[in-house]
Formats: C-alpha cells, structure tokens, sequence
C-alpha cells in the first residue's frame, strides 16, 4: 500500500515496531545502509515478534542506489523537523514512498533543500526536539491510510476469531 524508507536507522528496536506497523498495513519497509545494527538482531525480531517473517523487505546499499531507483519527486515525503509542511496537509497516495531519517541524524539536508515541497513535520510543542522513530512512522502511515482507506483490506473479527 505504501512504501516506509528508513534513512540508515540505528536503534533495532524502532526498525522491529516499524516492521510490524508495515505488516499490518501492507506496507513495504525498505532500510538504507548503513544500519546501527544487524538485520537478524533479536531486538529486531523481538519488536517485530512473529510479523518479522511476513514482512515486505527491501535493503539497499546506500541512500545514493535508493535514490537512483527511486528519486525524490511528487510520490515521496520526507519526515524532518526542518519544515514547516505540516503531515496532515499532505495529499498521500497508495504507493507513495516516505522517507525518515536515521534516530541520530535525519535524512541528510542537500536532499531536504533540493525537495523542500516534499518535506513534512509533525507538529510538537515547544519543550519538544523531536520524536521516537517509531511514533512518527506510526503517526504518519495511518494519516496515510485514513486518506486511502477504501479499499483496505482490513482483519475482521471474523478473521481474528478463527485465528
């Protein structure tokens, strides 16, 4: 339904929630090296609990190979808090990729600059820096699926009860 970049993430933790998000959403993860950690981390799995093994997983060598394949335009936002472009006024779509930085660093600011229509924020009050990684994917990608919720194939308790 949706792409989820994780921008050279350090802490597995947040890549495992993420992951388990993008399962249950039918999104697609992908995750930019370097990473702060290994792919098969139980940390990872561990926050990913048994989703792990269901998920849409693609890594890539490098933000630059990313970019070559899939290049900044209409059909990606990027996650930062250097812009005032609030996530709710944007108008995503199924199959738009978005971008978060990594925990310690962010998506690297040439491309925020070269992009700066394809920059979201979510809004935070003044004590606040920023926050945890996977909050802010969470918050964003279900903006994401309430304005493409037609269509979703959705778990019914139906389903739930014969599992």
């Amino acid at each position: 339904m949706f792409n989820i970049v994780l921008v050279e993430p350090q802490i597995p933790p947040n890549t495992g929630t993420i992951g388990r998000l993008c399962v249950n959403l039918g999104a697609t993860l992908h995750l930019i090296e370097p990473l702060g950690f290994d792919i098969d981390d139980k940390a990872v799995k561990r926050a990913g609990l048994d989703y792990w093994k269901d998920l849409d997983l693609i890594v890539w060598e490098s933000f630059d190979a990313f970019l070559a394949k899939h290049p900044i335009d209409t059909n990606s936002y990027m996650a930062t808090t250097k812009t005032d472009n609030l996530y709710f006024d944007a108008s995503f779509k199924k199959g738009d990729y978005i971008l978060f930085g990594s925990e310690t660093k962010g998506i690297d600011e040439k491309v925020l600059l070269t992009n700066p229509e394809q920059c979201i924020t979510i809004p935070m009050g003044g004590k606040g820096r920023s926050l945890n990684l996977g909050v802010s994917v969470g918050i964003v990608l279900y903006d994401a699926l309430r304005q493409n919720y037609d269509g979703f194939e959705k778990i019914t308790i139906a389903n739930t009860l014969e599992n």
